[in-house]
């Protein structure tokens, strides 16, 4: 920081004169705009998140003080970022709720901050619902919209005493079901083979019996097992052209 906007900071400081304080927002002005492109990338509109970003950065004006020796910049950009992440934890939703709702969501929840400060206590339905004139339904529903905007992480531990996480919970692709239907369309492939051919076949890849192995088995030469083999490949390789065509 120059000396000439050190004296400026404390002239504003000591007299809260509105001329130094434009001469302030003026000057620090982009810095709040850069915060705020930064952030741009949210789906939010960037007029909004500059808005949030300049009021955030009269805050910052109003509460700095020089005398600390800490540069202003190190101070703004802390409160910007704040202030622009509250915007985006107050205004946007994982899910897609009806406007009516999430206006009465907002609604309830600065009404359910406020009746806990003065109760000592969370509030209750029936006081939620007198506060905020609207039905004991209406409310129950904003109350659960409250949620759409909180993500957990499939890292949280799935319980106090356990180092099993939300993901260790979850289900996965099960690589039983997709040889079970595979095994079910060959066999239905194999239907146009005939029984010496579909045993060939047996023995080769769900045996995985070598060609030589193969002959000895079923007292035919290698050589035979490698003619059977190819002919049984490429019918059910015409067989599986059919079945696509059809399907």
């Amino acid at each position: 920081m120059d000396t000439r906007e050190a004296r400026l900071f404390e002239r504003y400081r000591a007299s809260r004169d509105p001329v130094c304080r434009e001469a302030l927002v003026i000057r620090y002005l982009p810095l709040a705009r850069s915060v705020a492109r930064r952030y741009a990338c949210g789906g939010e509109p960037f007029d909004d998140l500059f808005q949030v970003a300049s009021f955030a950065l009269l805050k910052a004006i109003d509460r700095y003080d020089p005398s600390r020796g800490t540069a202003f910049s190190s101070y703004a950009v802390p409160t910007i970022v704040g202030e622009l992440k509250r915007h985006y934890r107050d205004t946007t939703w994982t899910l897609r709720i009806p406007h009516s709702v999430h206006d009465l969501a907002m609604k309830l929840r600065k009404t359910r901050e406020w009746l806990a400060s003065v109760h000592g206590r969370q509030p209750m339905l029936s006081e939620l619902v007198e506060a905020s004139g609207a039905s004991e339904e209406a409310v129950l529903e904003a109350l659960g919209a409250l949620t759409a905007n909180e993500v957990i992480s499939l890292e949280t531990p799935s319980d106090d005493d356990s180092e099993r996480t939300l993901a260790d919970e979850l289900g996965g692709a099960e690589a039983g079901y997709s040889r079970v239907e595979q095994q079910a369309l060959l066999e239905d492939l194999c239907r146009c083979l005939t029984s010496r051919e579909q045993r060939v076949v047996a023995l080769r890849f769900n045996e995985d019996l070598t060609q030589r192995e193969i002959g000895k088995r079923v007292g035919v030469s290698q050589m035979a097992v490698s003619r059977v083999l190819s002919a049984a490949l490429a019918r059910l390789c015409e067989s599986a052209e059919r079945n696509v065509r059809a399907g």
